[in-house]
């Protein structure tokens, strides 16, 4: 009895939550609001889970920026939470002009973000399903 309960333990043990690989890509926004400066310096910070997984380069003076910048996490689960934060660079503090969040899902999926001061984001992901 204490050799089954002991295997059980060793099996239960071992059972892990699957990994998988998150590719997000394709963001751009619209109509991103202007300020007293002019018009929006924008970029995106990308954060999945509890993992921060940096930012876009700054766009200059575009309310309708396209960032080529792809980011890549080998450690998400499904239903982990994928955190788009945009901002407007300025002198002296940066503006947070909005959040999108979204509980990942296996697929490829694309996503219309509205953001709180105006404009909107899009973006798309894939996360694989395989185990590594």
């Amino acid at each position: 009895m204490a050799s089954s309960l002991s295997l059980l333990l060793l099996v239960l043990c071992g059972l892990t939550v699957a990994e998988a690989q998150l590719k997000l890509f394709n963001l751009r926004a619209s109509d991103l609001s202007s300020n007293i400066l002019g018009t929006t310096d924008g970029y995106v910070k990308v954060l999945c889970g509890s993992a921060d997984l940096g930012e876009t380069s700054i766009r200059n003076n575009n309310p309708n920026p396209w960032w080529e910048e792809e980011f890549t996490y080998f450690k998400a689960q499904e239903n982990d939470v994928l955190r788009l934060e945009v901002h407007d660079s300025d002198f002296l503090f940066d503006d947070l002009l909005g959040v999108c969040q979204r509980q990942i899902k296996v697929g490829t999926h694309e996503h219309d973000c509205f953001l709180e001061k105006g404009g909107t984001l899009h973006y798309a992901y894939t996360l694989d399903g395989k185990s590594h």
